[in-house]
């Protein structure tokens, strides 16, 4: 063990490792515990050692070059002081460093905006959202400022708005309280009632994940959203109506089956002999059609997906899709003349679609609009407004003229059970589905004056056709 000596700068600047170990380390005889370690490539620094609680205790002080030997005794000493009183030096370095971080946090959280902690909402929401859930989030903050390539109406301007939630993401979180929304939702909902109220129940979402998290305590208020400014800014909701009769069955089904686009005149067709809402049936790829059994598997929101019976009727319609789908594109017929072989080369090669209602135009590769079709076939019909909802809607009315059970109905449609029964005790075969369905689609086939015959002999409902 070296021997110990009053630290010099001359004997600091001596001070050794010695030969064939790692590290030595040399004391300092006048204050206790403080000793110099010298490395065996060369490296010193000042380490104070002690005894705590029964076991060994070193804390490296600094390096001599920054620390004079005066400034290391002193430390030495207000370590030893520590320690004489079981006092872990480490420990107090420890809540000192924490308090830093704490401190500085304080001030970033301080600083934090809104849109900060909105697109940490984003991130965190995402895996539990639909597609079209998170595409109405990221509508509801986007800048705004580019040209409106599409969509555009008599009236409307030329560069896209700021999405109804932009004007608040500059504020900061704790500036965000019920005078600020206030401000922000009056005259919101005098310009967009429907807008407002679904950006406002967004908001309250947003506000209430806030106020669960760590990192935003304190900073949210809670009555940023309250149920008393919803009450007197906000419309009332209304429960919307818009359903076709029995009566009218037949001049919508005459329009809608002459729809230049088959894509189109079979989507509509399908929401309403099926009752899916929209984007389920928007997203229906050709491996969830299953033509052999007869179902079709519906990406569900509820429970993540469901199988319901797929009807003669529809079957039909959508073997035509498949056929037309599965049929290349004659090149020299569609465009008039034969390109040079250099020039066809370059094209991708031609595959079917995966998507049933699928469109060669939009970016996803499938039906994205069929709204504008819709609501010409209405208007030469002479039918009320209706929209694509209100096809699921009408699916769910008519289906008691032929008085199927209401748990049958909801299970088609997805609908979550509603009694404890429901949930618990009844689980319905599809051959039990297929039945009621199969009813449903021939009374509104009948009821819109269309005469459909299977092409093949169908089993009766419940049986299956062993080939």
């Amino acid at each position: 063990m070296a021997k110990r000596a009053n630290f010099t700068a001359e004997r600091i600047a001596r001070f050794q490792c010695e030969p064939g170990r790692q590290q030595t380390i040399h004391w300092d005889g006048k204050t206790p515990g403080l000793g110099l370690r010298v490395t065996a490539a060369g490296a010193k620094s000042y380490v104070f050692e002690t005894s705590l609680c029964g076991k060994t205790l070193r804390i490296t002080i600094g390096d001599p070059r920054t620390w004079s030997i005066g400034k290391a005794q002193a430390k030495a000493t207000e370590l030893k002081t520590l320690t004489d009183q079981d006092i872990d030096p480490r420990q107090l370095r420890r809540e000192r460093a924490a308090a830093v971080v704490a401190a500085n946090q304080a001030e970033q959280r301080k600083d934090l905006t809104v849109g900060e902690a909105w697109q940490v909402y984003i991130g965190a929401r995402t895996p539990k959202w639909g597609e079209r859930h998170l595409r109405n989030h990221l509508y509801m903050v986007q800048p705004g400022g580019k040209k409106r390539t599409r969509g555009k109406r008599e009236g409307d301007p030329d560069t896209i708005q700021p999405g109804p939630l932009y004007p608040l993401l500059s504020l900061r979180m704790s500036a965000l309280n019920a005078e600020a929304v206030r401000a922000w939702l009056e005259p919101l909902a005098a310009k967009t009632p429907t807008q407002a109220a679904q950006t406002y129940r967004a908001l309250r979402a947003f506000t209430a994940w806030c106020a669960d998290r760590p990192e935003y305590v304190g900073l949210v208020h809670d009555d940023a959203c309250n149920r008393r400014m919803a009450r007197d800014v906000l419309p009332k909701a209304k429960a919307k109506t818009d359903c076709l009769q029995r009566e009218q069955l037949a001049t919508w089904f005459t329009e809608v089956r002459k729809i230049g686009n088959p894509v189109i005149s079979v989507y509509l067709q399908a929401l309403l002999l099926t009752g899916a809402r929209r984007e389920e049936m928007a997203r229906l790829r050709w491996d969830d059609v299953d033509f052999r059994w007869k179902s079709l598997t519906i990406r569900d929101k509820v429970e993540g997906e469901r199988t319901i019976p797929l009807t003669p009727y529809l079957a039909s319609l959508l073997t035509r899709l498949k056929q037309i789908n599965d049929t290349p594109p004659e090149v020299d017929e569609i465009r008039g003349k034969k390109e040079p072989k250099g020039e066809d080369e370059k094209k991708p090669k031609w595959k079917p679609s995966e998507w049933v209602f699928s469109s060669r135009t939009a970016k996803s590769g499938r039906l994205q609009e069929p709204r504008i079709n819709h609501n010409k076939a209405l208007t030469a019909a002479g039918l009320p407004a209706l929209t694509l909802h209100g096809l699921r809607r009408s699916f769910g009315t008519l289906t008691e003229w032929v008085e199927c059970p209401a748990g049958v109905v909801a299970q088609i449609m997805g609908h979550k059970p509603s009694a404890t029964a429901e949930k618990h005790y009844k689980v319905r075969p599809l051959d039990l589905l297929r039945m009621w369905h199969t009813r449903i689609e021939a009374w509104t086939l009948e009821q819109a004056g269309i005469e459909f015959k299977q092409a093949d002999k169908q089993a009766k409902p419940g049986l299956r056709e062993v080939a």
